[in-house]
């Protein structure tokens, strides 16, 4: 009895004040910017049961478990990515559908800040079942999913421009039946001229109450942007690879080449509520396009990557490599945080992401402004000169620290 009096004495003496201790993690001294409560200013995170506890200056770090020393940083919900491509695979003929060209989220999102990505489009109501049992429910990633409307989902060729694998009442019932995960629909890859996948896809969003996503265009002459905007997509449908330029004049631009300006009609979409996601891609950014259309007052809606092997290999590199550029093209930093967290996150019906309030989940990411000669290209190989870049330091998902580039929490590691 006396030697397990002495052990319950030591135990307690050893983790009695850990357990007692308000905070699991306690991020002090960064510049917390979080739009949806119109926050910009230096203040401590405390975070306890995987949920953000208290916002406040000068909390005690005696009262944290582990405490990260942000001072100097940017402390920011965790990015909301809602146009990617995870629906990895070992199917050498499937594309992003479970193919080679889609990547595992993990390896690709926490060492950015993303603690939420959209998979657009890569499954289809007849194919989403593999990807939530293979990719959502094995990732750390938060996986969600814009549902292609195209049964098999993006398997490239022949598939993607088959009008009979797009049925609205069996995407709509799958979505239902999936309502955790898929936030949308997605159209894409359709090269006829034809409004069909657009108007099935919009269908199956009335019927599920999701928005449509519409990476659209590759007929010749293209169908017109107008006639998407004002008269097939609905307010809350989101019009992806905003600023685009594709050869073969197969897809209008919202900037007109010969007068620069943003051409009319996209103003009054944007107005009537159409969202304008950057979805940067291997081939769907071009700054002949987005620096008129910034300088003309028009940024985007929301910032996303289209993530997979060619675009992480080529000018987009990242969430914080786009974000970067459009802070470059001089956009201020708290609306490239907006776009990147709290507003996708209204896009996509998930109010719960992208903010810090109290109470709310602990998504957090926590960036350096890294400065220096950095040179920000497009597709083109035109570049844009910057002194300053976005770096991941830290991301937290559900209160826990899954990437720590310089080791800024003390102590390290807490099991």
């Amino acid at each position: 009895m006396r030697k397990l009096f002495l052990f319950l004495c030591i135990t307690s003496l050893l983790y009695g004040t850990s357990t007692a201790q308000t905070y699991s993690l306690l991020i002090k001294g960064g510049q917390v910017i979080d739009p949806k409560n119109n926050r910009n200013e230096v203040l401590d995170v405390g975070i306890a049961d995987g949920k953000i506890k208290t916002i406040a200056q000068n909390i005690d770090p005696k009262e944290a478990r582990q405490v990260v020393d942000a001072k100097g940083m940017y402390v920011t919900p965790g990015l909301v990515d809602i146009h990617g491509h995870v629906y990895y695979g070992t199917e050498a003929d499937h594309y992003l559908s479970n193919g080679l060209s889609a990547l595992p989220p993990d390896g690709f999102t926490f060492r950015v800040g993303v603690t939420t990505i959209v998979d657009a489009g890569g499954s289809g109501w007849v194919s989403f079942p593999n990807f939530k049992k293979n990719v959502i429910q094995n990732s750390k990633t938060r996986v969600l999913a814009f549902m292609n409307i195209v049964g098999e989902g993006m398997r490239g060729g022949r598939y993607e421009q088959d009008t009979l694998d797009m049925d609205p009442a069996l995407a709509a019932e799958a979505a239902h039946r999936n309502r955790d995960y898929v936030v949308g629909f997605k159209v894409a890859h359709y090269s006829g001229p034809s409004w069909t996948p657009v108007d099935r896809a919009v269908e199956a969003g009335k019927l599920a109450n999701i928005p449509v996503m519409v990476d659209f265009g590759g007929s010749k002459p293209p169908l017109p942007l107008e006639e998407l905007f004002l008269k097939h997509l609905r307010p809350g449908d989101i019009f992806t690879h905003t600023y685009t330029l594709l050869d073969g004049n197969v897809r209008e631009t919202i900037v007109d080449e010969e007068t620069g300006q943003v051409k009319p009609f996209v103003w009054e979409a944007r107005k009537r509520g159409i969202v304008f996601d950057v979805g940067y891609g291997g081939a769907s950014f071009n700054y002949s396009q987005a620096l008129p259309a910034m300088k003309s007052g028009f940024p985007p809606t929301t910032i996303s990557t289209d993530l997979h092997t060619g675009s992480m290999n080529g000018s987009m590199k990242d969430m914080l490599s786009i974000m970067s550029k459009f802070h470059a093209m001089g956009m201020a930093l708290p609306d490239v945080i907006r776009v990147s967290t709290w507003v996708p996150a209204q896009v996509i019906k998930r109010e719960e992401l992208g903010h810090l309030t109290e109470g709310a989940i602990a998504d957090v990411a926590v960036f350096s402004m890294r400065t220096g000669n950095f040179g920000f290209y497009d597709k083109t190989g035109y570049k844009v000169a910057a002194d300053k870049k976005l770096e991941c330091e830290m991301t937290i998902r559900d209160g826990k620290i899954v990437y720590d580039l310089n080791g800024i929490a003390t102590p390290i590691y807490v099991k």
